[in-house]
């Protein structure tokens, strides 16, 4: 479905303009990890085949607080596949997830949310038939059944706060994937795993999306009255949007990570010419 003509503010009411804030654009303005902080995710030496094919070969990846990591590759690489790995939608066949300290390889998908994990999927899976506030609250369905939803995504996102009525499946794409971002937040998530958020997307509900995800990073969701920082990773293909917002990068090819380093050196790194080998 096309985009319609966004809401006016939608995804950017709650955000202060791109000058007026650290962060975009500006890596060493951005809040940096605490030093000596052991990453929050530490996914080592992942493994993992379909069929009689090596999709995922000894792939490694840490994601800290306050820091976005991107994984940069062209389709087929097996990005999907890894967060879907590090996610247990499929489990890994040799390897290690750790979350916090704790080992989640074996965990299935619903204990790795409970931890504290939020996952938006390649495709946004919005339920269409039920109305954006259902949709929102599945992303609540482990919780008490009195919690209510965080006043703060609809900052986020003005334009759900408008469409609480109207089906997931009468949105635009970037409606939609505004609402799936917003589902994946209800529970107050410590991390956010994102597939490539950019599909299939205008270019001004891309940028309310990567201030989103910069803010989240930078100074987070109030969780219990105070704002806390969340550790993202992002998997993308779209260059420039990678670069604005990766504090780390890794560049995976058959595979394999055969990339990686800080965000603020893409552009002298070459991953750019790299991934249009």
């Amino acid at each position: 479905m096309e985009d319609s003509a966004p809401t006016p503010g939608a995804g950017a009411a709650a955000l202060p303009p791109d000058g007026a804030r650290p962060g975009l654009g500006r890596p060493d303005a951005r809040p940096a990890a605490a030093p000596g902080t052991a990453p929050l995710l530490r996914a080592e030496a992942i493994n993992q085949y379909y069929g009689g094919s090596h999709i995922l070969r000894s792939v490694s990846l840490e994601a800290a607080v306050g820091e976005v990591t991107v994984v940069l590759g062209r389709n087929g690489v097996g990005k999907t596949t890894l967060l879907k790995s590090l996610m247990g939608v499929v489990p890994v066949r040799s390897g290690r997830v750790g979350f916090d300290g704790a080992d989640i390889t074996r965990e299935t998908p619903y204990q790795r949310v409970r931890r504290g994990i939020g996952y938006v999927p390649q495709g946004r899976e919005v339920f269409s038939r039920l109305t954006v506030q259902e949709n929102l609250a599945m992303g609540l369905a482990y919780k008490p059944g009195s919690t209510s939803l965080p006043t703060e995504l609809f900052e986020l996102f003005p334009v759900l706060k408008a469409m609480l009525h109207r089906r997931g499946g009468d949105l635009s794409g970037g409606q939609q994937q505004q609402l799936a971002i917003a589902r994946a937040l209800a529970a107050g998530p410590r991390l956010l795993v994102l597939d490539e958020p950019t599909e299939g997307i205008q270019p001004s509900i891309i940028k309310d999306i990567g201030r989103v995800i910069r803010m989240l990073a930078d100074t987070g969701l109030p969780v219990d009255g105070k704002p806390r920082r969340m550790a993202i990773v992002l998997v993308e293909q779209y260059y420039d949007f990678a670069e604005e917002l990766a504090d780390r990068y890794l560049v995976m090819e058959r595979g394999e990570i055969v990339m990686q380093g800080r965000g603020a050196d893409m552009a002298a790194d070459g991953v750019r010419a790299r991934m249009s080998i």
